[in-house]
């Protein structure tokens, strides 16, 4: 029976606040945003050049200017995000407020006809990017809890990824074969879909008001996500109440903080190294995805004679590993924990990155060939896609357990969305940028060998904080691997 007095229930309430949907909803959301970004990468020199009239050796400095405007955009946009989404009652407004940008972006870009407005439009994309990245991860947190976090975020990047990784090259295809009305008709399509399923969306504590359940997540409990720790069982007769609060001391905040960690509570959170690590895995982790992304195409260009379409296909044999094996890897964080998937992940993908270097031109074999190397590698990036979240969501988790209120009432976790948006964006920017300059220089497999150093470095520091210091080093008893 409803709950909420006079009330009726809405429409199709059940379906509308089920994870299922929920999650298939910030999914649609991320995928939206990562593919609208993509597909309009290939076009943005034909559009400097014909409707802006740019001479052709102003092109590039331009094309990198729009690139840049989105970043930096999504940048300083993605803390504001996450605080207002923190002190506001509802997740789903701000997210469709996202949507609202990245429509206004789209608009701009299909219409505009000088420079400023061009970059006018990347900031709204980019605008668009710091919130739904932010409000989306937050939305998977209430409505999933912790325990199935690893699984959820598993799911979502293996799918996401598709838009990610082959997003330019369909652009570069469409506009070819129906000019800018065919490019920006499959955004608008996208658009609709993500608008629609953003307005049904119903949070879980919103339909708790009409039934007489809890919603159904813990995000509220810290302690119900770490396999590293045995300490953290529930209050027993064998495991005091005591105990759990002795557990909790190292993330108590002592009062009377300075106004900027007032103002945004996270900033305190950052002088723990498990979060700061957890934050670089994010990092290497947007940096690998966007270093294929920027070599992949111009690397079939050269050795095999590839056009965009033929490239595009290349990209199947990176996706469809995380596709099918994401959710099985998040499965085994929510299980045993970020340290296993972090270490091993980053851990192997540096001798199959190395393995690139064997790619050479020639016929179908050196095809097949160098598509396995891409399939390795996507095994490894799959591996690598929850550690970050779910390493970054406990830290903070345990945070907000210690020091009640002291984070308000919805938490810090859309300020932890943001800043990991931040960082995410960051990587995904540095990535086509440094990958281009070794590529130039010291060629395509010495490029990858320096990616792998990052990776073993990366896996190093993920051994020593992921999951709490290993007793070897002196860690504390059930923290470490």
């Amino acid at each position: 029976m409803p709950s909420n007095g006079s009330k009726s229930p809405p429409w199709g309430l059940r379906w509308r606040s089920s994870t299922l949907f929920i999650t298939a909803t910030v999914g649609i959301g991320l995928f939206t945003d990562l593919f609208l970004y993509g597909l309009v990468v290939p076009i943005l020199p034909f559009i400097l050049q014909d409707r802006v009239s740019l001479p052709h050796s102003q092109i590039q400095s331009h094309v990198s200017a729009l690139l840049a405007a989105y970043a930096g955009a999504s940048v300083l946009f993605s803390i504001p995000a996450g605080v207002i989404a923190d002190r506001t009652s509802s997740r789903q407004l701000p997210f469709l407020a996202g949507l609202v940008a990245l429509l206004v972006a789209t608009l701009m870009l299909v219409l505009g006809q000088s420079v400023p407005v061009l970059v006018l439009a990347r900031i709204f994309q980019g605008i668009s990017a710091a919130i739904v990245w932010t409000i989306g991860l937050a939305l998977i947190l209430d409505t999933v809890g912790p325990n199935d976090l690893g699984k959820t975020i598993g799911s979502i990047f293996g799918f996401i990824s598709i838009g990610e990784l082959a997003a330019p090259v369909l652009g570069g295809v469409v506009y070819k074969q129906s000019g800018y009305p065919g490019v920006f008709g499959l955004g608008f399509a996208i658009l609709a879909l993500d608008f629609i399923m953003r307005l049904f969306l119903i949070e879980k504590k919103t339909a708790a008001k009409y039934t007489d359940t809890k919603p159904n997540n813990s995000s509220q409990d810290p302690q119900s996500n770490d396999p590293d720790n045995d300490d953290d069982e529930e209050a027993t007769e064998s495991s005091p109440l005591l105990t759990q609060k002795d557990d909790l001391k190292p993330y108590t905040i002592p009062p009377n903080q300075p106004r900027p960690v007032r103002a945004f509570p996270l900033l305190y959170c950052l002088s723990n190294p498990r979060l700061l690590t957890a934050f670089l895995l994010a990092l290497v982790q947007a940096t690998l995805l966007s270093t294929f992304d920027a070599t992949v195409p111009t690397l079939a260009e050269s050795l095999f004679g590839f056009d965009s379409l033929k490239a595009g296909l290349l990209f199947i044999a990176l996706v469809l590993p995380y596709l099918l094996l994401g959710p099985l890897a998040g499965w085994t964080v929510d299980r045993y924990g970020a340290k296993p998937a972090a270490v091993l992940g980053f851990g192997y993908l540096v001798p199959v990155l190395i393995l690139l270097r064997l790619a050479s031109a020639g016929g179908t074999q050196e095809i097949i060939k160098y598509c396995a190397l891409l399939a390795l590698n996507g095994v490894g990036l799959a591996i690598i896609g929850s550690p970050s979240i779910v390493e970054a969501s406990f830290v903070v988790q345990r945070y907000d357990k210690a020091n009640p209120g002291f984070f308000g009432a919805n938490g810090p976790y859309a300020q932890l969305y943001g800043v990991n948006s931040m960082v995410f964006s960051a990587g995904l920017t540095l990535g086509p940028l440094v990958s281009g300059v070794l590529k130039d220089r010291i060629g395509y497999g010495d490029m990858n060998v320096v990616i792998a150093v990052l990776c073993a470095v990366t896996a190093a520091l993920s051994f020593v904080y992921v999951g709490g210091r290993p007793g070897m080093l002196g860690g504390e008893k059930g923290r470490g691997w």
